[in-house]
């Protein structure tokens, strides 16, 4: 039943079509083996909760001339990339609640255990050289841990392939870590990790959800913040443009 209404709901999603778009945006979601079922679901639903939000719909919506393309991929080691979400053109609240029943819908599958941060960066730089026409091309790149398995981020951060891509990061921190209420050190590792390693681009930047379970209202803090940047941008320089 869950596999039939995830097949309706890519059947019915509007497919990315030509003309403007602001924003091409890729979520690349992490699940390696330090990923177990829990945290999976609690990745898949927290992203369908965060496009319910009020806020982030209107940051989607902010400019219905130029939407936003969306895409939505897992990876694991060098050997796991599987397509949840196919190009997506979100010129609608409807859009956002097909999306959101495919999310709820989606099943796991056995993958690789190990973390291949380098190869989901080229992965998703691939799929976003598919939107030539958007103004901007966003990467964001969920992860609980170092890349342990193929090309390293720092060996393909610089790569022509990402040279037009902002790359942002969700660190997923264990939450036993700062247990007394103060950051923990591997949190902190980790978030320095990404941004020496893994962000980059203009307006790059790291969220931090703390543990699986507040992944929900870290996606939803991203991309509202990521989605008003280009959206506040052009609204301003319409609004000059008018006073002139």
């Amino acid at each position: 039943m869950r596999r039939l209404a995830l097949l309706l709901a890519l059947l019915v999603a509007a497919p990315a079509a030509a003309g403007t778009c602001r924003e091409a945006l890729v979520l690349a979601l992490d699940v390696s083996g330090s990923v177990d079922a829990t945290e999976y679901r609690q990745q898949l639903d927290g992203i369908a909760a965060a496009l319910d939000d009020p806020a982030v719909r209107q940051a989607f919506l902010a400019m219905p001339d130029a939407p936003v393309d969306l895409a939505i991929f897992e990876w694991a080691g060098p050997g796991t990339r599987r397509l949840i979400l196919p190009w997506t053109q979100v010129r609608d609240a409807p859009t956002l609640d097909r999306i959101g029943s495919a999310l709820r819908a989606w099943l796991r599958r056995p993958s690789d255990p190990s973390t291949g941060l380098g190869t989901a960066m080229l992965e998703g730089a691939a799929m976003l050289a598919e939107r030539p026409a958007c103004w901007r091309k966003v990467l964001d790149i969920s992860a609980d841990g170092r890349s342990n398995a193929g090309p390293r981020p720092q060996d393909v951060r610089d790569a022509a392939a990402l040279a037009d891509v902002t790359v942002n990061g969700l660190v997923v921190a264990d939450p036993s870590a700062a247990a007394d209420g103060g950051r923990g050190s591997g949190e902190a590792d980790l978030e320095g990790y990404f941004r020496a390693w893994v962000i980059r681009g203009p307006d790059a930047f790291v969220e931090t959800a703390a543990g699986y379970a507040g992944y929900r209202v870290a996606m939803t803090r991203k991309l509202i913040r990521e989605l008003q940047v280009l959206a506040i941008g052009r609204a301003t320089v319409r609004s000059a443009r008018r006073t002139r």
